[in-house]
C-alpha cells in the first residue's frame, strides 16, 4: 500500500447521492467500496470533489400508482475526511455533503409525467476504526508497514437534510434518519488484497410519505467483496461485487411486496497525479434484481491530501 493511496471510500459517497434521489423504498445498499478497511497514517486530511451519472429503472412500491420510471441523475459531491488515532488503533471520520440534479419521466395513473429537480441530498457522517492489524502510525512509521489481515468496524449516520416535498413522489431527500453499522475484513497477499464487508441499514420512520401517513422499512442487509491489485507508485484497480437483501416496507400498516434481493458488479481505478492529488474512476451495473430496479453508475473523483509529514 503506497502513501499516495488515500483509501477514501469514494464509491459510497457517490452512491449516497442515489440513495436520496429515488423514493424512500428504493434500493439503499448498493455500496461497492474497495479499500474501506485499510491502514493510513494518522493526522492526514482529505478534501474530495466529484461527479457521477446514474441512469436506469427505479423500482417503486406496489401501492404507488407509478410505472415505467426512467430517471437520470447528475450528482456532485463535496467531502472532508481525517485519519485518527483511536487509543492506538487507526481510523478515520468522513463528512459528506452531496447534491444532485434529477430529470426523468414516468407513468402515473396512466399519464406520463415529467420531474426535474435539483438541490442537496441527505448528508452523511461516518466513523471507521480498525480493531486488528492496522495500528495507528505516523507517516514515518507507516513507511515500514506491511499489511497482513485487518479487521475493522464502521458506523455511518445519514441525516434527513436533503430537499423533500411530501406532495411529490420523487425527491432528493428521504425525510428520515438512517444508521449503518458494518464490519470488514481485509487480507493482503503480496500485491493482491481481498476484502469482505457485511453491514445493515436501519431506518427510522418517514411520517410524511407520498400519499400516505407513515412509511416503515425493515433493515436492509448489505454484503460486498473486492479483489484489489496494486500496480505500485500509488496505482491500484479493483473488481467489486455486492449483494443486498431485505428492506421490505410497510405503509399505513399495510406491508408491501418489495423485499430487495439484488446483485451488482463494478470496477475501480485509482492513480496519483502529484504527491497530494489523485483521481479515481469507477462504475457499476446491476446483474440481478428481484424488484426490477436496474441502473448504471459512472463517476470520477478528485482528491487532495494534506497533513503531518507531507
Amino acid at each position: 500500500m503506497g502513501v499516495l493511496d488515500s483509501h477514501f471510500t469514494f464509491t459510497k459517497l457517490t452512491l449516497l447521492l442515489f440513495f436520496g434521489v429515488v423514493a424512500s423504498w428504493s434500493v439503499r445498499a448498493t455500496d461497492l467500496e474497495p479499500r474501506a478497511y485499510s491502514n493510513i497514517p494518522t493526522g492526514l486530511n482529505f478534501a474530495v470533489a466529484g461527479y457521477s451519472n446514474i441512469k436506469g429503472n427505479v423500482a417503486f412500491a406496489p401501492t404507488v400508482p407509478i410505472t415505467d420510471a426512467k430517471l437520470e441523475t447528475h450528482s456532485a459531491i463535496f467531502a472532508y475526511a481525517r485519519s485518527l488515532d483511536f487509543w492506538g488503533k487507526s481510523g478515520k471520520v468522513d463528512i459528506i455533503i452531496p447534491t444532485a440534479w434529477l430529470s426523468g419521466q414516468a407513468e402515473v395513473k396512466g399519464q406520463e409525467k415529467d420531474r426535474q429537480i435539483s438541490g442537496f441530498t441527505d448528508s452523511m457522517v461516518r466513523l471507521y476504526v480498525n480493531l486488528y492489524g492496522a495500528p495507528a502510525m505516523s507517516m514515518k512509521e507507516f513507511a515500514n508497514y506491511k499489511q497482513d489481515t485487518i479487521v475493522g468496524v464502521s458506523l455511518a449516520v445519514i441525516a434527513p437534510s436533503g430537499q423533500y416535498d411530501p406532495s411529490k413522489l420523487v425527491n432528493l431527500g428521504t425525510n428520515r434518519w438512517t444508521v449503518k453499522p458494518e464490519i470488514g475484513v481485509s487480507k493482503a497477499c503480496g500485491s493482491l488484497i481481498a476484502e469482505f464487508a457485511a453491514g445493515m441499514y436501519i431506518f427510522t420512520d418517514n411520517n410524511q410519505p407520498f400519499q400516505k401517513n407513515t412509511l416503515e422499512q425493515k433493515p436492509l442487509y448489505n454484503f460486498q467483496g473486492h479483489l484489489i491489485y496494486s500496480f505500485g507508485k500509488g496505482i491500484w484497480a479493483a473488481v467489486d461485487g455486492n449483494y443486498y437483501t431485505g428492506g421490505r416496507t410497510t405503509q399505513d400498516n399495510i406491508m408491501d411486496d418489495n423485499m430487495q434481493q439484488n446483485w451488482r458488479v463494478g470496477g475501480t481505478l485509482s492513480f496519483p497525479i502529484t504527491k497530494q492529488n489523485s483521481i479515481k474512476l469507477y462504475g457499476s451495473t446491476g446483474v440481478y434484481s428481484r424488484t426490477g430496479s436496474s441502473f448504471d453508475i459512472m463517476g470520477i473523483l478528485w482528491q487532495y491530501r494534506w497533513g503531518e509529514g507531507l
